[in-house]
């Protein structure tokens, strides 16, 4: 891939999806909300993206009533796109999702206790940490979990590490229902990842794009791909819409983590040109792309001014 702008290609790409809640036997949430089809949307989504990304995170909420179904289901349409990305699949547990149900359909394994994993593809480690608590929706961690967590990070990844946990440790100003089923104790747990290599923490739970720090490490929480959370509803103590499904994509550089949100629903193009344009750009010498994309009366540029579109360069 040639280098257009002054930053190489990322070393590491992540897809991250949260809460699909996919349920059993093309059920409906709330009798409306088709989540199988939101889940394929990000899926065509990400298939199509490049570079590919090295993992899908799916951070919590994976089945809605934990149904052995869903789980199957979810593998079914998950594991090829993975399989043909070469990407590596990380489940999270999160609050809808029930330990025996998750470990025997998605690992088969008869295993129901805390689900932590630890994965790593290419140097980049992604530490899944399971923050629910049984009968109920808010989430925390054990004792046991902290210190397993703090043996995993004694020994730093050489791209560093990623946690991904179903509920974020950041504040959430815009639904106040979500404090009462946040992380609780959060300090343990910026105190058990003080001094280590961790680079991101991804979430979920909220059902709408955020991001923030915690302990100096960014966090960056992805939408959900079923319904979402209207954070700016009109007389609404919680509103869930049909609308605004997004992923949120991470791309690691040496030195940075950059994250961009993929809504999943089409929109009409109003501009732009065919993909077979990117190999003429890159046939350009690196003078010769700055008068032809700056230069606001070079021809490409007089051109999309005119609106003439899917033309080359």
């Amino acid at each position: 891939m040639v280098q257009f702008g002054q930053y190489p290609a990322p070393r590491h790409v992540v897809a991250h999806l949260s809460d699909p809640h996919l349920l059993a036997d093309g059920q409906r949430q709330y009798g409306v909300v088709d989540p199988e089809h939101g889940l394929r949307l990000a899926l065509e989504r990400v298939a199509r993206l490049r570079p590919a990304p090295q993992f899908l995170v799916f951070t919590g909420d994976l089945a809605d009533k934990a149904e052995p179904a869903a789980y199957t289901r979810l593998r079914e349409l998950v594991e090829p796109v993975a399989a043909d990305l070469g990407a590596q699949v990380v489940w999270v547990m999160g609050n809808h999702d029930e330990r025996a149900e998750f470990a025997r359909e998605l690992f088969d394994s008869n295993d129901d206790g805390c689900q932590d994993r630890v994965y790593e593809v290419d140097g980049l480690r992604v530490i899944a940490l399971d923050t629910s608590v049984t009968g109920y929706h808010h989430g925390e961690l054990t004792d046991e979990q902290l210190a397993w967590l703090r043996g995993q990070l004694a020994v730093p990844a050489p791209h560093g590490t990623l946690l991904a946990l179903h509920h974020p440790p950041i504040p959430v100003p815009m639904l106040r229902a979500a404090e009462i089923i946040e992380l609780y104790d959060q300090h343990r747990l910026a105190e058990a990842i003080a001094g280590t290599d961790v680079r991101a923490i991804l979430g979920g739970h909220f059902h709408f794009t955020s991001w923030s720090t915690f302990a100096g490490v960014p966090v960056s929480v992805a939408s959900a791909s079923c319904y979402t959370s209207d954070p700016a509803p009109l007389e609404r103590f919680v509103s869930g819409v049909d609308g605004h499904q997004a992923i949120t994509m991470l791309h690691l550089y040496d030195d940075r983590v950059v994250n961009s949100v993929v809504p999943l629903t089409p929109a009409p193009e109003v501009s732009g040109y065919p993909s077979d344009v990117i190999a003429q750009v890159e046939a350009l010498s690196h003078d010769e792309r700055r008068e032809l994309l700056s230069r606001k009366d070079s021809p490409f540029n007089q051109e999309e001014e005119k609106g003439n579109v899917g033309r080359g360069v």
